[in-house]
C-alpha cells in the first residue's frame, strides 16, 4: 500500500506491503523532500487552500475457499477521495491542552478512495469518479490511487480551489479516532461530467458503489447504471441530503451502526433493518456494521410467500446471539432460516437474519480503526463480484476489516490475497 508517511527527519512515501512487481517499485517510493515548499504544501494544507427460525440457526467457521472472480471485473465508484493527516496521541487532549503526537502519517483517505484501494488490492479493477483540485494534495491523491491500480481517468480536476483533506487524531488509550474533515471546493456537480464520460465509466462494469457524497452527480450516474442493469451498492454511513433518492435505486446497502435507527426512527436495529427492506423494495440485503461486535445482515428471501408463522425480529436476534462461541478468535457467522420477520408497529418481511462476528484482535495488535468500514465494504463488493454466499461474505469482510485495523491509517493495512490472515478463506 502506498502511504504518505511523514516522520520528523525524512518525510517520504512508503510502500508498506510488498509491491506487485519490482518494475513498479519506483511508483511506490517517492521522496517528498524535494523542496521546503513541497513539504509545506503537503503537511500544511491550509497554506495553499484556495477550500453495517431461531431453532434452526447454524454457527460455523467459514474456511471454504473463495470462488474465483471474473476476469477483468470492473467496479465503478463515485464519492470522496482525500488526503488524511493522522496523528496518534497517548490520550485524547483536554480542552486548551497542548500535547505531543507519538507518530504521524500523511496518507490517502475518503470512503470511495479507501474502498477503491481495497478492491484493487483484492484483484478487482476499480474506476473512481471524484473531484480534486490542481494542488499538491490533489496530485498526491491521484498518484497514490494510480499506484494502487485504481483507474483515475474519470477524475475531475479543478484548476482552482482545494482538494478535500482530513485531520485524524488516533487515541492510543481508547483505540478510537476523531476526524476533522475539510470538503473539497468546488464540489463535484453533474455538469462536471458529460453523458459520454458517464457511459464510458460504466462500460462493462460489474457493480457501482456510492458513498453518498456529491448526491446530485451520484444520482445521474446511478440512473445510468439502472438503465444498463448494473447493480448498485450504497455506503450509508449517515443521513445525507439526497441519500434517499440513491437508496431507492440500490440493490445492496451497508450501513454504519447509527444509520438504520436514525434513518427509520425504529426502536431497535433489527426492527430498523425490517423497515429498510420494506421501504426499499429493490434491496436484496442490508448490512449494519457494529465494530468489534461484528455485523448483522437481513437478506430478503427470493420466495416471499413462505408459509411460516411470523417471528419477532428482535427475539430472533437474541436467540442467534446466544449461539455465539466467544472462545473463537476468527470471524464466524450464525444464520436463521428464511421466515417471516415481524417488527412491531412496522411490518413483516420475508427473509433471514445473519449475525457476523468480528475477529478478536489482540490489544497489542490493534492500532487504528480508521477506514475499517471502507475495508469491510470493499470486501463485500469483492464477495458480490465472486458470487459468494453471505455465509462466506460476512466472515471474509470482517477479516479484511480486521487486517486494516493493524496499521495506522485507512489504507496501510489493507490486505492482498497472499496475506496469511486470508489463508483460511483463500486456499
Amino acid at each position: 500500500m502506498l502511504s504518505l508517511s511523514a516522520v520528523a527527519d525524512s518525510p517520504m512515501l512508503h510502500y508498506r506491503n510488498s509491491p506487485p512487481s519490482s518494475s513498479s517499485y519506483s511508483l511506490f517510493t517517492i521522496t517528498l523532500s524535494r523542496s521546503m515548499q513541497t513539504q509545506r504544501s503537503l503537511l500544511l494544507p491550509s497554506l495553499n487552500s484556495r477550500r453495517f427460525r431461531c431453532r434452526d440457526f447454524r454457527a460455523k467457521m467459514s474456511s471454504n475457499s473463495l470462488p474465483p472472480i471474473p476476469e477483468n471485473c470492473i467496479v465503478v465508484g463515485c464519492g470522496m477521495a482525500t488526503i488524511d493527516f493522522l496523528a496518534t496521541v497517548a490520550a485524547y487532549p483536554q480542552p486548551d491542552e497542548k500535547i505531543r503526537s507519538t507518530s504521524f502519517k500523511v496518507e490517502g483517505g475518503g470512503n470511495a478512495g479507501n474502498t477503491s484501494t481495497c478492491v484493487a488490492r483484492l484483484g478487482l479493477k476499480p474506476r473512481l469518479i471524484t473531484k480534486v483540485a490542481d494542488d499538491s494534495q490533489g496530485k498526491c491523491i491521484l498518484e497514490e490511487l494510480q499506484a494502487e491500480g485504481v483507474d483515475t481517468s474519470f477524475f475531475v480536476v479543478s484548476k482552482d480551489g482545494n482538494s478535500p483533506f482530513s485531520y485524524l487524531i488516533v487515541d492510543n488509550q481508547t483505540k478510537t479516532r476523531t476526524c476533522i474533515h475539510t470538503p473539497g471546493d468546488p464540489p463535484l456537480v453533474p455538469d462536471d461530467l458529460t453523458q459520454s464520460s458517464i457511459v464510458s465509466a460504466l462500460d462493462k462494469a460489474r457493480i457501482l458503489f456510492l458513498d453518498g457524497r456529491s448526491p446530485e452527480t451520484a444520482l445521474v450516474i446511478a440512473q445510468e447504471a439502472v438503465r444498463k442493469d448494473i447493480p448498485i451498492l450504497i455506503d450509508a454511513e449517515r443521513t445525507r441530503e439526497g441519500l434517499d433518492d440513491l437508496l431507492k435505486l440500490a440493490d445492496y446497502a451497508v450501513c454504519s451502526t447509527k444509520f438504520p435507527r436514525a434513518w427509520t426512527q425504529a426502536p431497535s436495529i433489527p426492527s430498523a433493518l425490517v423497515s429498510i427492506l420494506l421501504r426499499l423494495p429493490n434491496l436484496k440485503f442490508v448490512i449494519v456494521t457494529l465494530g468489534e461486535d461484528g455485523c448483522i445482515m437481513l437478506e430478503r428471501s427470493v420466495n416471499e410467500s413462505i408459509q411460516t408463522e411470523e417471528t419477532d425480529v428482535d427475539s430472533l436476534l437474541e436467540s442467534l446471539l446466544k449461539g455465539k462461541d466467544d472462545s473463537l478468535v476468527v470471524p464466524t457467522y450464525i444464520s436463521s432460516s428464511a421466515t417471516n420477520l415481524r417488527a412491531d408497529g412496522i411490518g413483516t418481511v420475508c427473509g433471514r437474519l445473519i449475525v457476523g462476528t468480528a475477529e478478536k484482535i489482540p490489544p497489542s495488535e490493534l492500532v487504528d480503526t480508521t477506514g475499517a468500514g471502507d475495508a469491510f465494504i470493499g470486501a463485500v463488493i469483492y464477495a458480490i463480484c465472486a458470487n459468494m454466499s453471505p455465509e462466506k461474505m460476512l466472515p471474509f469482510a470482517a477479516q479484511v476489516a480486521a487486517s486494516n485495523c493493524r496499521a495506522l491509517g485507512a489504507r496501510t493495512g489493507l490486505p492482498f490475497p497472499p496475506d496469511p490472515r486470508l489463508a483460511s478463506f483463500l486456499h
